[in-house]
């Protein structure tokens, strides 16, 4: 039997999205609850005041330790020049939290933010493990690969766009245990929805999507949904007020939410959602065993999330839409024609077979770091 660790420190980086900033949160959260009340264990964060780590640092539960780092912006732009000056500094400000922190792994999850720290932490000889969420790996994961320790993939197949022989495991996407388990029926309560009625979730992640909000529209207004339907639709802030205006009154016969903390309740309500392609929306709807139609955001880095979404169909969990066909696309008439002909139900149970038996993947990247903590204390020791 191992002697149970009686202390351990770590530095998580990533955010700006909740993409990014979730799977951190999640494995932290995992990694306190595994090393047990009896072992002292010394978590902080690094973040930038414009990511969703910032916004939420209060609820957080951690120390939020701050560098001053964006990325470039693709279109040309006077603020790229500012670029190097910004990755030096936040370099020399990540050595100065690695050197106060003393971790015995730096964890990192994603987003420009992560970059200076992993790189300062590999400078400084400590172990570093890497999260990449998505089937087309961002590009610290590209640049950082080699130096971790250990890579978490999110899809098998980002390894064909990495170099060979690196320290992975492909385990899938860490999610919160908090969105697994909601109650149908508080769900119906909390947003007033009918029980009786079939409710398709539109979600475009916490800021809204408004090409899908704009589709959802057309078809409201061409009549797509029928009786015995019923929208839960998170709008996003920007979107929410416009669209209560032009629905007018059939905004009663719906639940509109700018956005939802409590995403236990947006899955437990529903019987598929229209969502976008992010990873970590993904791996929430397959952990609830929630079938989804996929319209993946055209812009994203990489086109990550057709790839994603290509990924998923692949398994029989999604059916997927092009952005470019949105457009001319009925869109509640295709997720009403999904259910009727009962393709949702054949979703879910792909889902339900595939999932079943296999270990969270936060489990197993939560468990894996405790067990290079563990041999770098004991080789630790040995000396």
């Amino acid at each position: 039997m191992l002697a149970p660790l009686k202390k351990i420190s770590l530095v998580f980086s990533g955010g700006g999205t909740g993409g990014h900033f979730f799977p951190a949160v999640a494995i932290a959260d995992r990694i306190r609850e595994l090393a047990g009340e009896n072992c002292l264990v010394k978590i902080e964060f690094v973040g930038t005041t414009r990511g969703i780590e910032y916004r939420l640092r209060e609820s957080l539960g951690y120390p939020l330790r701050l560098v001053n780092i964006r990325g470039l912006v693709r279109s040309f732009t006077l603020k790229n020049i500012l670029v190097p000056f910004l990755m030096i500094t936040a370099l020399l400000k990540s050595r100065a939290i690695l050197k106060a922190a003393s971790p015995d792994v730096v964890v990192g999850t994603g987003g420009y933010v992560s970059w200076p720290v992993l790189r300062m932490a590999a400078l400084m000889g400590l172990p570093t493990v890497l999260q990449e969420q998505n089937s087309f790996p961002g590009i610290t994961t590209r640049q950082l690969a080699t130096k971790a320790t250990r890579l978490y993939l999110g899809f098998g197949s980002a390894l064909s766009r990495l170099p060979s022989d690196l320290p992975a495991l492909t385990t899938g996407n860490p999610v919160r245990l908090s969105v697994i388990g909601g109650d149908r029926t508080e769900a119906m309560t909390h947003f007033k929805l009918d029980p009786k009625q079939r409710t398709i979730l539109v979600i475009g992640g916490s800021q809204g999507a408004r090409s899908i909000n704009q589709a959802v529209l057309r078809s409201l207004k061409a009549g797509s949904l029928p009786d015995g339907y019923q929208l839960l639709w998170q709008t996003g802030k920007l979107d929410y007020d416009d669209i209560r205006s032009e629905l007018g009154d059939q905004a009663k016969r719906h639940a509109l939410v700018p956005f939802e903390s409590r995403m236990e309740l947006i899955y437990a309500a529903a019987d598929l959602a229209i969502a976008r392609a992010g990873a970590i929306t993904l791996a929430e709807l397959e952990a609830v065993a929630l079938p989804s139609l996929l319209i993946p955001f055209p812009f994203a880095a990489g086109d990550h999330q057709r790839h994603n979404a290509a990924a998923c169909v692949a398994r029989g969990y999604v059916e997927s839409i092009d952005p470019d066909d949105l457009d001319q696309t009925d869109l509640l008439a295709y997720a009403v024609g999904m259910i009727d002909s009962g393709r949702v139900e054949r979703l879910k149970q792909n889902i339900r077979q595939k999932t079943a038996g296999r270990k969270p993947a936060v489990d197993v990247i939560a468990e894996d770091i405790l067990s290079i903590i563990r041999k770098a204390q004991e080789t630790t020791v040995d000396r």
